[in-house]
């Protein structure tokens, strides 16, 4: 299950996409939209992506994550739109024969998807001002 949707994500769906009775382990990532950032309360997040190249650049991730470990299914679920504070944004859900490959692919997941997939995200703060991201995980990287 790759996907990018405007619509709240279903978590229990995600995890229940990987699932097979080979499994050892199912390992979930949930990155949700906190109430402060940089110092600053935060109201809500908006994001916005190039969809098609958005999911054909997800398939490649779990395209390298099958490459790299032993594992069963991958979901990656990614929202656009408004995402109100303790909603869920991204998604990730893994399933291998151990938890050792469960968490490895699911961390490389969230960092690969930060560096190379076409998703901005818009920060509302509480002061009334608006900000986009400004620094992918790769430029984070260089500094």
């Amino acid at each position: 299950m790759i996907e990018i949707t405007k619509n709240k994500i279903d978590i229990e769906k995600v995890v229940q996409s990987v699932i097979t009775p080979e499994s050892g382990a199912v390992d979930v990532f949930i990155g949700t939209t906190r109430n402060h950032s940089r110092g600053k309360g935060v109201v809500k997040l908006e994001y916005e992506a190039y969809e098609q190249m958005a999911v054909k650049k997800m398939k490649q991730i779990e395209n390298e994550v099958r490459d790299k470990w032993n594992i069963h299914n991958v979901a990656v679920v990614h929202r656009t739109g408004e995402v109100a504070i303790g909603e869920s944004s991204v998604v990730i859900a893994v399933s291998s024969p151990h938890r050792d490959e469960a968490f490895s692919a699911c961390r490389y997941i969230i960092d690969r998807l930060k560096e190379i997939v076409p998703i901005w995200k818009r920060e509302f703060f509480k002061d009334g001002t608006v900000e986009w991201s400004k620094a992918t995980h790769a430029e984070k990287q260089a500094e």
